[in-house]
């Protein structure tokens, strides 16, 4: 019964929609369909404009096949947006991911022009932090028909965001870079939020070590080491310097940190330190390695560098 109404009313249907249309000798008769358009997927998005980290308009005029990279950050990035099949070449300092190890290798600060022409990419994925350095080699590339994307030297996490962005668009992968970038987001809320539960008197002061004496560097405001302390609701000693300055061991004592971090697997020499050995974080033996990849390279995996600080810094509230 029920399939019977189906097709009376299918069959009145049709009937009716011949009838409108054997009438249309008046005004309407002339109308078309309207044609159902097509939604437009983020591949088909080309060609496509953006501004680069040098400022200037950069045109991809088609989706890239094949692509180079001059910098881990940003491979990491592109990996991060499904790239990595597309990758053809790394720099000598990439190693993440594993995959990277099966890339053609083309220089380190230096990169090898004719080894990346060799490749034929369609796109190279330089950055704002050495591009003028190497601004011959970029021209050559630009010279032989090759899109070069110069991405911003991010200084916070709102840059990296930017970059990931970038990329995004300039891949067609623009979606994928939304999702990245609010993975990290939810992340890094996640992991403040715990920390603000820290009562005041538990928060630590910690003295970040990017290089031992007789040359020794800290990281001071303006760092993502001082932005992720920040986040985990820890004092950054030398939070008062800028960017990333030499100090002497003086002054690094004088601190008195509770908790002092490396960032090169210093901890055990730290610990050795005749001089350091009255510094709370030495006496109490809280020295600690932490992967420098992961709380310097301006990429996704940065979430995870703050996970690794707030571990080692609060391991009573973040284990």
């Amino acid at each position: 019964m029920k399939r019977w109404k189906w097709s009376a009313a299918l069959a009145a249907l049709l009937l009716l929609a011949a009838m409108l249309a054997g009438c249309g000798s008046g005004a309407g008769s002339s109308a078309q369909p309207t044609k159902k358009e097509e939604p437009k997927t983020e591949q088909s998005a080309f060609p496509v404009t953006v501004k680069d980290g040098l400022g200037e308009e950069v045109t991809i005029k088609a989706e890239p096949k094949t692509i180079v990279s001059l910098i881990p950050s940003n491979t990491e990035i592109a990996y991060a947006l499904g790239l990595g099949e597309k990758i053809v070449g790394v720099s000598d300092f990439d190693n993440y991911p594993e995959d990277v190890k099966t890339k053609t290798k083309i220089g380190g600060m230096e990169f090898n022009v004719e080894k990346i022409l060799s490749l034929k990419p369609d796109l190279v994925l330089a950055h704002a932090s050495s591009a003028h350095n190497s601004r011959d080699g970029l021209q050559q590339l630009k010279d032989a028909g090759i899109t070069v994307l110069v991405v911003n030297d991010a200084k916070s996490f709102a840059d990296v965001y930017a970059s990931i962005e970038l990329i995004g668009k300039a891949t067609g992968t623009v979606d994928k870079a939304k999702q990245v970038i609010e993975g990290m987001k939810e992340k890094l809320s996640q992991i403040e939020e715990k920390a603000k539960q820290i009562p005041a008197n538990k928060r630590a002061n910690v003295w970040v070590e990017v290089s031992p004496p007789p040359q020794l560097y800290t990281a001071g405001k303006g760092t993502f080491m001082d932005e992720m302390l920040q986040v985990i609701s820890a004092k950054n000693v030398a939070g008062d310097l800028e960017g990333w300055p030499m100090v002497t061991e003086e002054k690094a004592v004088a601190y008195k940190p509770d908790v002092i971090i490396t960032t090169y697997g210093g901890a055990k020499q730290v610990l050795e330190r005749a001089a350091w050995k009255d510094v709370p974080a030495v006496k109490n033996k809280r020295v600690y390695d932490v992967n420098t990849d992961l709380v310097s390279r301006p990429g996704p995996r940065l979430a995870e560098g703050v996970e690794e600080l707030a571990k080692a810094i609060y391991p009573e509230v973040f284990q």
